[in-house]
């Protein structure tokens, strides 16, 4: 793997990471044992693919925004901001959803790509954010403490944290 000559940030799909956001995309899929049947409609007309996940659209009943998460040509992973809540992703989703791919984990990148996306969460409005992670989830738990989560029990498998952003939370500051 390249060591990152750029500080990593978060950005709106681009085209300029295709080749890197394929290959990280289809090395999760293969990791995790999921098709990648996905990434050929995606790889064929990848312009098209960046715009349909570029600015503010209607995911899951609620304005969403995608970032990636990316360094130069580097893609290292995705994160979302819901910037409301159902019904349902008050128990089960969140606001904020993200994923670092496989290439790039166990760096550090996970903690400043949630980090990066409070920021954008607090610049929505927010001033509390809920995240949740499947129950056997540890590095994601890990992530999310780190940036200020406070446990709030399980729902449907997955464990609940709420971060309180602004000064006085520890997103805040980071």
């Amino acid at each position: 793997m390249t060591p990152l000559k750029e500080q990593p940030g978060l950005v709106w799909p681009t085209a300029t990471v295709r080749d890197s956001y394929l290959a990280g995309e289809r090395a999760d899929c293969e990791a995790e044992g999921r098709s990648t049947e996905w990434l050929g409609p995606a790889g064929d007309d990848f312009e098209a693919f960046v715009a349909q996940r570029r600015g503010v659209r209607e995911r899951w009943g609620v304005p969403s925004t995608v970032f990636w998460y990316v360094s130069g040509e580097h893609y290292l992973g995705t994160l979302v901001v819901r910037h409301s809540l159902t019904p349902e992703l008050a128990e089960v989703g969140g606001h904020v959803g993200y994923h670092v791919v496989t290439p790039w984990r166990r760096q550090g990148h996970a903690t400043r790509m949630l980090a990066a996306g409070l920021a954008e969460c607090r610049r929505l409005g927010l001033d509390r954010v809920l995240l949740t992670c499947d129950a056997d989830n540890e590095p994601s738990r890990r992530v999310i403490r780190a940036n200020g989560g406070v446990p709030d029990g399980r729902a449907q498998g997955e464990d609940r944290f709420w971060i309180t952003l602004g000064a006085a939370g520890a997103a805040g500051a980071a």
